[in-house]
């Protein structure tokens, strides 16, 4: 096993399941899927993990696959391997008459069906039994051609330690490739979820209360049912972090989805299985630049009404948000700032914002974006910090000539503004009011929060 060179050809139990139907009635165990998993797992403990090959890929590119296949065991492809003799070998075995009529009979790879056969339903409970096994060592293939497969390189994750986190999907923890709801789901379905995000400081969750009184709002205002409780929402949050030992410079992306449907269609009245929770948390330091600053361009797309759907629904269907980034990234921004429809500013993409002219704080009025909790925790620090603070219509030139502008988020903090549209905010730097609302809010974070059980200093 050390010394050997091994390759495990695996086959779509789809498609294996109605072909052994045909012989003997599978059951699990003669399927072999998880004694292949077995034995994937204990070559890579010795350090000698094998090449995975999926027959699927073997017959729609049989000379591509078996080339692979030789670079991998570092043999020489030879074209030979592409036909052989009809009828049987010596080499078969016994078990070659019931099983290798269809081999014997032919010369060559053949072709595989444009479509599929129906799927025998007598066989769908062995099929939800036996597809996790499959997936597992199919996510483990070097090259893949499939129907709808990217063929985009595996892209390098911004903080690599998130590869192997664990999320809360509906009311169990699973690893993150395996983390997903069902096709069925409202969110899946049209964007029907309310959303929080959340940041943990030093062992504590800050304003965790004040996000879960939102969430909870949000989920009235979209009249769900069958709401999780407070505490069995908190137990999750929780049992997530403690499970990835996140007890600092993390984030939770804390999403209640309507749940899921008994079939599709817009209707809340086919969601009769409750709500789906799902506790999202990340290694994730605050996204923003909040040394140097970060540059912003207005948008075209101007941000939702209450005439047509209230930012004070923190609810998942962003789309108006997405679009106004979309702007940001084709102008090489970090953000982009979105107006109301009369054309005053609302805030950005992703945050509120807020401006400083002679010494007087000023930010939007929350009618057409989202009141914040970083943003209402901003303002009572810039009233103790004894600024003068303003709340109302504000222009875009009043924004352009404001002498520091700054941003506030869960996911970024407080983030000072240097440029937008071009025109440089005050000096071009991050201004004193801002770097003074920085540290009494990085103060705030380590004084107040909601304790992680089992969390101990070190």
């Amino acid at each position: 096993m050390k010394k050997g060179k091994h390759f495990i050809l695996i086959r779509n139990p789809m498609d294996v399941l109605p072909s052994f139907d045909k012989v003997v009635t599978p059951t699990f165990l003669e399927v072999g899927l998880a004694a292949l998993v077995t034995i994937y797992s204990e070559l890579s403990y010795l350090g000698n993990p094998p090449v995975i090959v999926d027959a699927g890929e073997l017959q729609r590119d049989p000379e591509g696959a078996l080339r692979g296949l030789c670079e991998d065991l570092n043999i020489p492809f030879q074209p030979a391997m592409l036909k052989w003799e009809a009828g049987p070998k010596h080499i078969d075995g016994v078990w070659a008459p019931w099983w290798y009529e269809g081999v014997h009979k032919s010369t060559g790879f053949k072709t595989e069906n444009k479509y599929p056969k129906t799927f025998p339903s007598s066989l769908y409970d062995l099929l939800e039994q036996c597809l996790p096994f499959y997936n597992f060592l199919k996510r483990r293939l070097k090259r893949s051609s499939s129907l709808l497969s990217s063929p985009l390189p595996h892209p390098s994750l911004p903080v690599p330690a998130n590869k192997k986190l664990l999320a809360w999907v509906g009311d169990e923890i699973l690893p993150r490739d395996s983390a997903k709801v069902s096709v069925l789901d409202s969110v899946v379905q049209g964007g029907d979820s309310v959303w929080e995000g959340l940041r943990i400081y030093k062992g504590k969750i800050f304003k965790l209360e004040e996000h879960l009184d939102r969430l909870f709002d949000s989920a009235k205002a979209l009249a769900f049912s069958n709401v999780p409780t407070r505490e069995e929402i908190k137990e999750a949050i929780f049992t997530t972090l403690i499970r990835n030992g996140m007890f600092d410079n993390s984030h939770i992306r804390l999403s209640l989805t309507r749940g899921k449907k008994v079939t599709s269609g817009m209707s809340p009245a086919f969601n009769l299985y409750g709500c789906t929770l799902i506790v999202l948390a990340e290694w994730k330091p605050p996204v923003y630049d909040n040394t140097k600053g970060v540059t912003l361009v207005t948008a075209t797309t101007r941000r939702n009404s209450p005439n047509n759907l209230d930012s004070k629904i923190h609810h998942n269907n962003l789309l108006n948000n997405i679009l106004a980034k979309v702007e940001g990234n084709n102008a090489n921004a970090d953000d982009a700032i979105m107006l109301d429809k009369d054309g005053y500013v609302s805030e950005t993409n992703a945050t509120n914002i807020f401006m400083v002219k002679k010494g007087r704080v000023l930010t939007p009025h929350a009618d057409y974006c989202l009141p914040g909790i970083t943003r209402a925790t901003v303002m009572d620090l810039v009233v103790k910090k004894g600024f003068v603070l303003e709340e109302r219509r504000l222009s875009l030139s009043e924004f352009h000539t404001a002498d520091e502008v700054w941003t506030t988020g869960t996911m970024g903090e407080l983030s000072p503004v240097v440029k937008i549209d071009g025109r440089l905010i005050g000096e071009g730097q991050v201004g004193p009011v801002t770097r003074e609302l920085q540290k009494v809010y990085q103060k705030l974070t380590e004084e107040i929060g909601v304790p992680i059980p089992t969390y101990q200093k070190d």
